[in-house]
Order: structure tokens, then sequence, then C-alpha cells
């Protein structure tokens, strides 16, 4: 017996980290005999499991009685039982010949066989008999079916955007931007009641003009003329030639301030909205009123047209946002999707649809009908001044804090979110971004924003789709409105 104790007491020292590797080798050998492969699926727990989610899903559903059938006299020659054939396991037990009651057989394979399936000797299949109440054989319950995969699309890969080019001038909050058709300069208008011309390789200042008496809020350049218009808080509408750098005509008619100005693309038609509810739709070259849309309860801050049928759609501070048929001057759909005021909407250039943004959500619509596709997965909570979106699918949206998020179109997935620098002497609440506009390739972006600045954006050249991953979670629920 003292043999025994010294026997036991003389036990080789050994580290807790050297103990806890064994007892895990020895746990792996144990219940993971194969390393590397999952273990055979146990039929009789599989059996349990479903019989389980069965009895939670109908337990309290009686069973329906059911009247006898007739044997089928052609399956008892060949020792066959009517039966329901599931897919089941290897492995399992294997039935005897000439059973001929009713029942229900997990069969070996994958796939699910017909009614009146033989069951022989030869392959594995177990037998549940029949008389097991109804619901445990209703097999196709949403507590059985396999869980599947989100088919919410994939973001595709887009490079992080950086900022490349600060150019200073302005004296007051830069409110609006548009580039000119041959890409060679973009022009800004800005709260210190000019306009100024820039040129898009070198940022040089090219030209100032000066007219206006109040800041100015909407900017286009005519791809068919050689026009240039503006429109500001003034009320005024103006024409400039840039071939002559002055106003040749000015449009008269708003009752209040000018925020939001359109060309159409293949009419000579010209589209305001401002202060005073109302979207004016103006004749070119004779200055004439075609149209005032009415229809709006609030400002009109936001407008783009397109060439065919919704030509104009606009959205206002009431939330709205309406479809306007510009042949009779008449609303076409209205909708109310956003719960606040809808500041900036944007056209995409390829797809028939257009997202608009508002301080509660950024959505995108389908054209021409304007059915709701989706919401953006994520929410910006600021109020959103200003969005663009290019050829490549990346949307972007500036707001009222200086965020600037980049965004995928398909997926809705908001893959670089920024935060815009104010410039030194400024403000931190100067950080607020109010127009933004990519040029006529998609590789530049223009933003301008409360610190008198004007920003240049690029891609960054350098990333790879390795040092910037897409981090992307699909929507567990998707909202319908």
């Amino acid at each position: 017996m003292p043999a025994a104790t010294t026997e036991a007491e003389s036990i080789e020292p050994q580290s807790l980290k050297k103990l806890s590797i064994k007892s895990l080798k020895r746990a792996l050998d144990l219940f993971s005999p194969v390393h590397g492969q999952f273990p055979p699926p146990d039929a009789e727990a599989k059996k349990i499991r479903l019989s389980h989610k069965m009895k939670v899903a109908y337990g309290g559903v009686e069973p329906v009685s059911q009247p006898p059938r007739q044997p089928d006299r052609s399956n008892e020659q060949t020792g066959t039982s009517s039966a329901l054939a599931l897919p089941g396991p290897e492995g399992s037990k294997s039935t005897q010949k000439g059973v001929t009651e009713n029942a229900l057989v997990v069969g070996p394979t994958f796939q699910p066989k017909g009614l009146n399936s033989i069951a022989t000797s030869g392959k594995s299949t177990t037998v549940i008999p029949a008389n097991v109440s109804s619901y445990e054989r209703n097999f196709s319950t949403s507590a059985l079916m396999e869980r599947i995969p989100s088919r919410w699309p994939r973001p595709e890969w887009h490079a992080p955007w950086k900022n490349y080019r600060v150019i200073q001038g302005h004296l007051g909050w830069v409110r609006s931007v548009a580039f000119d058709p041959s890409n060679e300069w973009f022009c800004t208008g800005s709260a210190d009641r000019t306009i100024k011309i820039w040129d898009v390789a070198t940022g040089v200042l090219k030209l100032t003009l000066t007219g206006h008496i109040e800041q100015v809020r909407g900017l286009a350049v005519s791809n068919r003329h050689t026009y240039m218009f503006s429109a500001g808080d003034d009320k005024q509408v103006k024409c400039w030639d840039l071939e002559q750098n002055k106003v040749i005509r000015s449009y008269h008619g708003h009752l209040s301030g000018v925020y939001c100005l359109a060309l159409h693309p293949t009419l000579d038609v010209l589209l305001t909205g401002g202060r005073d509810s109302v979207c004016r739709v103006w004749d070119i070259r004779t200055k004439m009123q075609i149209f005032a849309l009415t229809g709006h309860d609030n400002t009109v801050c936001s407008v783009f047209t397109r060439p065919t049928d919704p030509q104009v759609v606009t959205g206002s501070h009431d939330t709205t946002i309406k479809f306007w048929d510009l042949r009779y001057g008449k609303t076409m759909t209205t909708l109310t999707h956003h719960k606040k005021s809808v500041r900036a909407m944007t056209l995409h250039p390829k797809e028939n649809a257009f997202a608009s943004a508002s301080a509660d959500n950024t959505k995108k619509f389908s054209l021409p009908k304007g059915e709701f596709c989706h919401n953006m997965l994520s929410q910006q909570k600021t109020i959103i001044n200003a969005m663009a979106v290019n050829e490549d699918g990346v949307m972007v949206t500036g707001g009222d804090n200086g965020s600037i998020w980049f965004w995928d179109w398909k997926s809705g997935h908001s893959f670089q979110q920024s935060e815009t620098i104010v410039q030194p002497g400024s403000l931190e609440s100067e950080a607020g971004i109010y127009a933004a506009c990519y040029d006529q390739t998609g590789s530049r972006l223009v933003t301008c924003e409360a610190d008198k600045t004007i920003k240049m954006w690029k891609e960054d050249e350098n990333a790879t789709p390795e040092t910037h991953p897409v981090n992307f979670k699909p929507p567990k629920e998707i909202r319908r409105f």
C-alpha cells in the first residue's frame, strides 16, 4: 500500500498549457476521429430533431382522421409499401421485404422520390410507422425549410475617393455648381452674388460674372447652345451668352427666391423651382412662361428633367416628389414615401431610375412609373443638400454637417463615409456641403461648401480590394416603403 502511494506521487510535473493541449487532443481524438471532415449524419438524431420541430409548430393542431385506403395489388407482388420517400443519411436501418402498411420512408439519397417507391433490402432506409399523427407527416413547413441565402445584390468594389484639390476664391457660401459639356471648365455660384468659372485641369479661375443681387442658388450649362443659366434668391433667372460673357435674357415671374434649375435635354425649355411652391417652365428663346406647375404645398427645392415621360420630376419641402406631364402641365404621380423635405435628387445616367435624399432616408425609385425600389442600407442622419451619381454606379451625398458619403448604387451599401475638413479660420459649423457634381467622365467630383471653398475629389489609384475590402452585411429585413 505504501508503495502504491509513492508511485502515485511520482507524477511528472506538467505546465497548464501542456495539459490543456493534451486535453484538447484527447477530445479531438474522441469526438472527431477524421480531422478536417464532418462526422456522418446521425439518422436517429435527425429523426428526433424533425419530430420535435413538427411538434413545436403543429402541437396544438388535432390530427385529421383519414379513411383507410385499399392496398395496391400491384405493389403487393413485389413486396412494396405505399410510402413516402424522403431524403435520409446512409447507414440508416434497413427495411424488411414484404412491408405492406402505409409508412413514411426516409430514403438514402438526397433527391426526394415519388410515392410508391420500392423499399428493397439493398438500400438503407428508415421506416417511420404510419400510425404517427398527421402533423408529423407534414414536412413542408416553415420550421423545416432550409435557410435560403440572402438575395440582396452584393455591392461592387469601388476605390475610395480622396480630396486632391481645394479651390478658394469666393467670398461667401458656395451654393451651386455645373460642368461644361466639353469638360474643360465648370462654374460655381455663391452667396457673394458672383458666378466664377474655373479650369477643370488646373483649378485656376478663368472668369467672374456679376449681375445677381442675391446668392446664386442654381446653375446649368446648355449642351445645345453657348448659353449658361443661373437662378438666385433675387427672384431672377438669367441666361448668359458665353461668347459675350453677359446676360442676354431674363425670365421674370417667380414671386420669391429661385432654389433649383434644370435644362431639358432635347427641348429648348428651362425649368425653375422656388420658394413660391411652383415649378415654372420657360421657353428659352421667347422668355415666355409655358407652364406654372402648381401642386406643391411648400418650396420646390430640387428638379431634374429627362427626354421621356415623366419629363419633369420635382422634390419639395412638403416631403413629396411629383411627376409632371409636360404636354398638359398636370401632375402624373405623387410619391409620398419621404417624411422630411426632399432637398436633393439625382437621375442615374444609364438606368431608368433615380434617387432622392431626405433627412429621414435616401430612397431609390424606378422610372417611368416611380415604383419604390429600396432604401439605402444606412442613414446619414443629417440634412442632405446635394447628391450625384456617375455611370460607374458611385453615388455621393453631401450633408449639412460636412459628412460626405459614397454609395454603391446597385446594392445601396455605403462603402465610404468621410468628413470634410473646414479651412483654417472657418468655424466648425461651416463644414456643410451645398452642391455636388461629377464631371462628364464621372472620374472627378466637385463639392461646394459653406467654408467658401470648392473641393475636388478623385478615386485613390493605389487602393485595391485587398487594401480596402467591402465590409457588407445584407439587410435582415427589407422595408417596403
